[in-house]
């Protein structure tokens, strides 16, 4: 074959290889998987959000403490005033109620995300998973036709009514279950997860007063049977999710799964968002046979669709969305040591109870210019769970010393100040270790994407 016969046979295969990848994305599919997914996020997102607010963490995570920790490059975010905030949560809550309802769903999606996000991005020691599992879930959400069919849009709009999507929108949001699930299994692999059971170990003799099961959490080895279940299960159920043969009891272990990380572990609305999520993955026929009964024949009846634009720019931009759902949780990779301690790269990586920390941190702030030292009483400027978080956190432990200085520098003049930390931290049952060189100034660490030298390497005792 010559040159000029294989660059057109490559440029074929290219060709068939992207119409293929085309009728695979935009095939037709039944809009209510879709409607499903819409109902249930927007019930447990309203549904949260009472709840969150019914328990007093507005006042706990937002109100009371005085200062707030940032993430990397959104220090701009600032808390609102008490009443703004309980403002907004409620904003939260009844966006996601008109989500449910579908109705004025393209703005309701939108404030949701906007507002969600915004509450998100005040104080980086509330970070869980689950959060920035909402966000990107809402996200997508404002570019998928969820309000097109059994919606309060649909209901007074009749003309936007749609039975049939294209399989895009359904397989975005089937993609992002499988990216937590299969990265929550990968960050899994490591020493202390599969042959020292940790954190398990710790964590499941507490809870040996439930019935039954609490009594054998008493044993060494279930929690090692907890940690390799544990591993298999998140590498391998988001693709069993996504064949019809295994599909039904995959799912009778995603319930079975998560009903006991709710019993065990104080982990929010995850166990909820996952379990009724995942719905997602199931047939078309599964899911129109939960709408039948409420609407018409005619409903059902054959109707032009209309037709899908833009396929080039959707189709790249669903490649581009997937691979930085793929590459942005690998980035750990590039920072040398162990990453349960440095915790670079950590956050949006789906690295999901793998760690159990404790540290003590003691900050002493010297005036340059007079050599007078002071002890830091932590307390008088953090709450419990924001002291705790920073104790263990790099990040968090600079923009401490940065809150140190700003206070003696308004209240006693002082210009020129040295902050140092002697913080110790206990990874996983371990010895604690110190965390950063001790005579430090820390006001004088930086904090960037490139590796934190300044974090002592983990010495595996």
């Amino acid at each position: 074959m010559d040159k000029e016969n294989k660059t057109y046979y490559f440029q074929k295969k290219i060709k068939d290889a992207i119409q293929s990848f085309d009728l695979f994305l935009f095939k037709e599919r039944s809009i209510f998987p879709l409607i499903t997914f819409r109902i249930v996020f927007g019930a447990l997102m309203c549904f949260g959000t009472l709840r969150f607010i019914q328990k007093g963490w507005v006042d706990k995570l937002f109100i009371e403490p005085s200062y707030h920790f940032k993430f990397y490059g959104f220090e701009w975010v600032q808390v609102l005033e008490p009443n703004m905030m309980y403002m907004i949560h409620y904003v939260i809550a009844l966006s996601a109620f008109f989500i449910l309802l579908g109705f004025l769903y393209r703005i309701s999606i939108l404030v949701f995300f906007l507002s969600f996000t915004y509450v998100e991005l005040i104080d980086a020691t509330n970070y869980l998973n689950h959060y920035y599992l909402v966000v990107l879930l809402a996200f997508l959400m404002i570019f998928l036709p969820a309000n097109r069919a059994f919606s309060l849009d649909a209901l007074l709009f009749p003309k936007i009514i749609q039975r049939k999507i294209p399989a895009i929108c359904i397989y975005i949001l089937m993609f992002q279950f499988m990216v937590v699930y299969f990265f929550a299994g990968y960050a899994k692999l490591n020493t202390d997860w599969l042959f020292r059971a940790m954190p398990l170990s710790i964590w499941l003799p507490e809870h040996t007063d439930i019935p039954i099961l609490g009594y054998f959490f008493q044993f060494g080895w279930v929690a090692f049977v907890f940690s390799w279940m544990g591993a298999v299960y998140d590498l391998s159920i988001g693709f069993l999710l996504c064949f019809r043969k295994t599909r039904s009891w995959a799912y009778a272990l995603v319930v079975a799964f998560h009903f006991m990380t709710y019993l065990l572990f104080n982990i929010g609305m995850f166990p909820f968002i996952m379990t009724f999520g995942t719905l997602i993955f199931f047939s078309d026929k599964w899911h129109n046979r939960l709408y039948e009964k409420f609407l018409t024949r005619d409903y059902w009846g054959n109707k032009v669709e209309p037709h899908f634009n833009f396929r080039l720019f959707i189709r790249n931009s669903f490649i581009f969305y997937t691979l930085i759902q793929i590459l942005f949780p690998l980035r750990y990779l590039i920072y040398p040591g162990n990453n349960l301690w440095h915790e670079q790269g950590y956050r949006f990586a789906w690295r999901v109870m793998l760690v159990e920390k404790t540290g003590t941190a003691i900050f002493m702030i010297e005036d340059k210019t007079t050599g007078k030292k002071a002890e830091i009483q932590n307390s008088k400027y953090l709450t419990k769970f924001q002291e705790k978080q920073m104790s263990i956190q790099p990040d968090f432990m600079l923009q401490f010393a940065k809150i140190i200085a700003n206070d003696f520098k308004e209240r006693y003049g002082i210009e020129q100040a040295k902050v140092t930390a002697n913080i110790h931290v206990a990874l996983n049952n371990r010895p604690s270790q110190q965390l950063i060189e001790p005579n430090a100034n820390v006001l004088d660490l930086k904090d960037t994407w490139r590796n934190k030298e300044w974090i002592l390497p983990f010495k595996n005792k």
